[in-house]
Order: structure tokens, then sequence, then C-alpha cells
């Protein structure tokens, strides 16, 4: 802990430096593969849209004893009386199974679906309990939820512009967002996650924890780039990779604190709990917060700084940050030529020093030049006394 305490103490003043903004084409590589993945998982698996979406029927049969080939006992049981219709079967905890169907029962229908799985399981049939929602529901859900999503949006970027007073940061941090979002909803296709309302809360819910990331880490830039304008030694890109690296082991140490309670849940939710509100709120979460910090560190602030270099005024500030590094180099050089000159003349002093006479004695502790007198004549005169 004491090694990574002096490293984020090292990031923080500079002394050692992870050149974030100037290697940017390389982070830039790397969101474009998953963002290509993300849309070959989004266009290509499509989204696995849950029931409160695209309305049907549920139903949950507990206490079963026997969940030998569950999948295919649930689908026979279903397929004589609703044989049209796309059933999905999903264990839950230990001893539950979920049968879903693609399209709404009437309470009939729903009636003899829930005899039908009480005996193909041999559990009474008070132990199943069914749910239909249709698809009007769902699509107002739909909905409403796309218009939070928009509302959201807004808000951020009018909040961000008002607070940093320029709109390009508002531009870099929805461009993280963006990205976030995107990988985050590819992530659910490619793996097959099912989307359900608790879903969507927890991908607004990791859009405000990365926007509050990136905020933190812009609030650091806008601090040393009025620094670096005032003194002219920074240019602006070089003053955000400085906010970066100040601003790095904060957020590494706020992403696992976040992460590790969420791992846990999601954990319980997945091996114990099955699928449900829980889990599907703390796999957004997991995804969206290890994502959300990756943006903010690789992605956000340089977009910032690719923005911000070809104003006119930015230009003219690496200019002169160019200029006055260029002389702190040049004096640094002379006084290392001049160091190196008194290193040698130190050598030469050890070896005059080292010199011995025929009879082993030393002749002289430094060379003395030929021209200077030597003995009494040599010594300082006393001042005359003063007459009285």
């Amino acid at each position: 802990m004491s090694s990574f305490a002096r490293f984020g103490n090292d990031l923080y003043s500079g002394k050692r430096t992870i050149d974030f903004v100037g290697r940017q084409k390389t982070w830039y590589t790397v969101s474009v593969i998953m963002l290509a993945l993300a849309c070959v998982g989004l266009f290509g698996r499509h989204l696995n849209i849950g029931l409160e979406f695209r309305g049907g029927s549920e139903f949950q049969v507990s206490s079963v004893t026997n969940l030998n080939n569950f999948e295919a006992r649930s689908t026979q049981a279903l397929s004589a009386l609703a044989p049209s219709s796309e059933v999905v079967v999903t264990k839950v905890g230990t001893n539950s199974i979920l049968v879903e169907t693609d399209k709404s029962q009437s309470t009939v229908m729903t009636n003899k679906v829930e005899v039908a799985l009480a005996n193909e399981f041999n559990v009474p049939v008070n132990k199943i309990s069914a749910s239909t929602i249709g698809a009007s529901w769902g699509a107002s859900v739909s909905h409403q939820a796309i218009t939070a999503l928009i509302w959201f949006l807004v808000l951020v970027t009018l909040v961000l512009a008002a607070y940093f007073r320029t709109w390009k940061m508002s531009m870099a941090a929805l461009i993280a967002l963006a990205h976030d979002l995107v990988i985050t909803i590819g992530i659910y296709a490619l793996a097959g996650f099912q989307i359900t309302p608790a879903s969507v809360i927890g991908f607004l819910t990791i859009l405000g924890y990365s926007l509050y990331d990136t905020v933190v880490v812009f609030d650091k830039v806008r601090e040393n780039s009025q620094a670096a304008i005032g003194n002219g030694r920074l240019s602006f890109a070089q003053a955000a990779n400085q906010a970066v690296n100040q601003t790095l082991i904060r957020s590494i140490n706020t992403s696992v604190v976040a992460l590790l309670p969420v791992a846990s849940i999601l954990g319980i939710g997945y091996f114990l709990l099955g699928p449900g509100t829980l889990l599907d709120l703390s796999l957004a979460l997991f995804v969206g917060i290890a994502v959300g910090t990756y943006s903010s560190i690789f992605i956000a602030t340089p977009v910032l700084a690719d923005l911000r270099e070809r104003e006119p005024a930015m230009q003219e500030l690496k200019k002169r940050a160019m200029r006055y590094q260029s002389a702190e180099a040049r004096k640094a050089g002379t006084v290392g030529d001049s160091l190196g000159q008194e290193e040698g003349n130190d050598d030469t002093e050890g070896r005059d020093a080292a010199r011995v006479s025929a009879g082993g004695v030393t002749s002289t502790l430094r060379s003395v030049h030929p021209f200077v007198q030597t003995g009494p004549r040599n010594q300082p005169r006393r001042p005359p006394k003063s007459k009285r």
C-alpha cells in the first residue's frame, strides 16, 4: 500500500507522468474496437428485450424437487396449450423456475398453464404465480424510458455548459457518455442479458456515475489550464494530461470501492437468487461503472484536448510553452556542462595527487603552475602597524 500511495503522490507531484493525452490514438483504437463489437451484438444478435417491454405471460414455479431437464419439460407442458408461443425457461435460485411466453394469455388459458406446470413438476397449484403484461403497457414503458434518457442528456448538456462555461467540455462529456451507453448495451446484446426496467434504471445510474467522474477530471483540467495560461509553462494538452495523472488514483479508488459491493450483489443474484430486479440492476451497474471509469480517463480528456487545441488561443499557448520548455532545457544543459567540467577538474586533481616520486614519497597534492612563487615570499603580508 505504501508503494501505491507513493506512486499516487509521484503522479500528483509530476515526478511520474503517464501520457494519456499524447497517446490518444491508442485509446481511440481500443474504443473503436469495443464499439464495433457492440454494434455486432446490437445488429447481429439483437437485444434480449424483457417481458415488461414486449408483453407476454410469466409463470414462476416454486418448491421444485426435481429439476432434471426442466427446460424441455416446461416447453412440453406448454406446447399443447400454446403451440405458437415462444417459451423461455430460466432457473431461479435453487428450487424454482421461471417460464415466460411472448403472448399474453387469457385468464382461462393461464389457469390451464398453471395446472399443466403443476402436474409436470409435481407441485401444488398454489406454488405457481402467474402475471400477464399487455403489449401496450410494454410499449408505454419503452417510450417513457427513451423520454427519460433524452431529458437526462439535455439537462446534462445545459448544466455542464453553465458550469464549465464552454460547450466543448459538454461535447467531450457527452461523447464519453454515448461511448459508455453503446458499449454497455452492446455487452448486454453479445452476452444475451435481458433488458428489463431495472436494467434501464441501471443504465441511467451508470451515466450519472460516469458523468460525475468526468466532471471531477474536467474540474482539474480547468484549474491546470488556467494556471498554464497565466504562466505559459504548459500547453493545454500538457495541462490536461497533468490533470488526468493527478486524479488517476482517486478515480481508481472510487471505482474499486463502487465495484466491490456491486460485484458481491451480482454474485449473490446470479448464484443464489437467479433472474430478478437485483440481478438486472447490479449487472448494469457493474458493467457501466467499469466502462465509465475507462472513458473518464482514456476518452473524455483526450477528446477535450483535441477540441481545445484547435483554438487560436490554445495554439498560441502551445508556442509559449514550447519556448519556455526549450529555454529551461538549454539552462539544464548549461548547468550539466559546468558540472561535468568541475567533475573533470576533480579527476585531474586526483590524478596529480596520486603521482609519486621514485623514492615513494608524494611530491605534491595538486599540480603547481611553473610561474607561481613558493616559500615565504608567497605568504600574505601582514598589515603594517599603525603609528601612534
